[in-house]
């Protein structure tokens, strides 16, 4: 049964949960009405039975017919005719009209005819088989028997009782099917415009599947769970299509960029291989020459390739890491120490405050350095370099060139590459990384020119001057 309900649609699941419950409230409620009508009939009928007193000429009678004395016979006139009367004396004689079943008599009536109980009510059978309510009781208003044990039964057929019973039990059982009947189908229509919604929502899902079509918004015209939850598919899907579409972007970015340094590794190695398999050995000066560019190729194939491994771990990470306090200044002090090594012409000049930030140290510390190393990259040789920090605000300033006005609002472009920069090393991506992680860490970075020349580039990182508590908890990263 548990795996037939699993199997079957969840339309057909409702409908029948619904239908169940339907059911079981409706017979519950006609074996109550039922019950009830029975106690109230049963009850009605004892009433009546215990109310009906014999005349004392036909229990005289009745008691001739037992033989207690010997004068009169026969039953006198006003017999009760909805009722069957007869006396049952102390030893349990049965004296009943002419023409009447006599009842079986119980132990209860003995013993009010003996005088031990007041009453006695039960049900008995007739000689002839009809089941009967029998209320008993002495009456001591019979002239001459007043010494007498004996008491007089009252009956009447359960027909009474059990006739519109069954009567009522059909009607309820009528009721009850029709009831069932209408809440399947009530349940089937209210399943079917309940689940219409999240029927949508299914097709919606199931055509993604097929054609990878991100675009597809399902409508949206409530504020219940169902639409909430459509709006959440619609969101979804959105972001899914901006993330596909970013990584086509970089795909398309970075199989451009990686063209022309394999190209040229390709150009440069065939010429070598060629020298070799002709045995034509090149000039000393040209093959050193190829040598040094198939090297120059490789250190740019392996920046570019760091780079894109670099971009592509920030895109990933940055929903679920755990953030800790970090002292940015530290972090810059240690990308100036590896900055100097890659500009050993130039001179640095360091103004580091304290400050702390929320951030991965590793992604803080390659930021500082790609904006150290788009300096290093313009300075004049023998230049100068300077880095300051002071409230949250990180400068790195060069004096070289500066930046084409043209130019300046692309400079965070992924490949990105000013026509200055083309015959300089990178990849492109130097900046576009520290955009990510000031966004990441909750901040802002800028590029401008610098009054007297050169290029000012701005992190901007939310923070405190003051180390926190050292019990503060990590806190999850943006």
């Amino acid at each position: 049964m548990i795996a037939y309900f699993k199997r079957i649609s969840l339309r057909s699941r409702l409908t029948l949960l619904g239908t169940v419950a339907v059911a079981i409230a409706v017979s519950v409620s006609a074996i109550a009405s039922w019950v009830a009508t029975r106690q109230q009939l049963t009850s009605q009928l004892d009433s009546n039975l215990t109310s009906v007193q014999a005349s004392p000429s036909y229990v005289q009678a009745l008691l001739r017919l037992c033989g207690t004395q010997q004068s009169g016979t026969g039953a006198a006139d006003g017999s009760p005719t909805p009722y069957t009367i007869q006396v049952v004396t102390a030893d349990g004689t049965v004296c009943t009209a002419p023409g009447k079943s006599p009842i079986e008599v119980h132990a209860g009536d003995v013993a009010v005819a003996r005088g031990i109980a007041a009453t006695a009510l039960h049900d008995s059978t007739a000689a002839d088989g009809v089941v009967m309510r029998v209320a008993t009781a002495r009456q001591n208003s019979v002239p001459g028997w007043a010494n007498q044990q004996f008491a007089i039964s009252i009956a009447q057929p359960l027909n009474v009782v059990d006739d519109p019973l069954r009567t009522l039990s059909l009607i309820l059982l009528g009721v009850a099917g029709v009831g069932v009947l209408g809440a399947a189908t009530a349940g089937l229509a209210m399943a079917q415009a309940g689940l219409r919604p999240i029927a949508r929502l299914t097709e919606a899902v199931e055509r993604i599947s097929r054609t990878g079509d991100l675009s597809l918004e399902i409508p949206v015209d409530g504020e219940d769970e169902i639409n909430r939850l459509a709006k959440s598919f619609n969101v979804m899907t959105g972001a899914l299509a901006v993330s596909r579409s970013r990584q086509q972007q970089l795909i398309a970015d970075a199989g451009h960029e990686l063209r022309t340094p394999l190209t040229s590794l390709r150009t440069n190695i065939e010429l070598l291989m060629r020298s070799e398999e002709s045995g034509r050995a090149l000039p000393p000066g040209v093959r050193g020459e190829l040598l040094t560019s198939v090297k120059d190729q490789i250190t740019e194939l392996t920046s570019l390739v760091t780079d894109l491994q670099e971009l592509s771990r920030h895109q990933e990470s940055s929903g679920g890491r755990i953030l800790h306090i970090e002292p940015l200044h530290e972090i810059a002090a240690r990308a100036v120490r590896r900055s100097r090594l890659r500009g050993p012409g130039l001179t640095f000049k360091e103004n580091l405050g304290n400050w702390y930030v929320c951030g991965d140290p590793h992604s803080l510390e390659r930021a500082i350095v790609n904006l150290l190393d788009n300096a290093i990259k313009f300075s004049p040789s023998g230049g100068e370099v300077c880095i300051s920090l002071e409230g949250g605000v990180l400068e790195v300033r060069d004096h070289g060139a500066g930046v084409s006005e043209q130019d300046l609002p692309h400079v965070f472009e992924r490949f990105w590459r000013s026509s200055a920069s083309r015959s300089l090393p990178g990849s492109g991506l130097g900046l576009a990384i520290v955009a990510q992680v000031a966004a990441q860490a909750g901040g802002t970075v800028t590029l401008q020119n610098a009054p007297g020349g050169g290029a000012l580039a701005t992190l901007r990182l939310p923070g405190a001057p003051t180390a926190p508590p050292s019990e503060t908890p990590p806190v999850a990263g943006l």
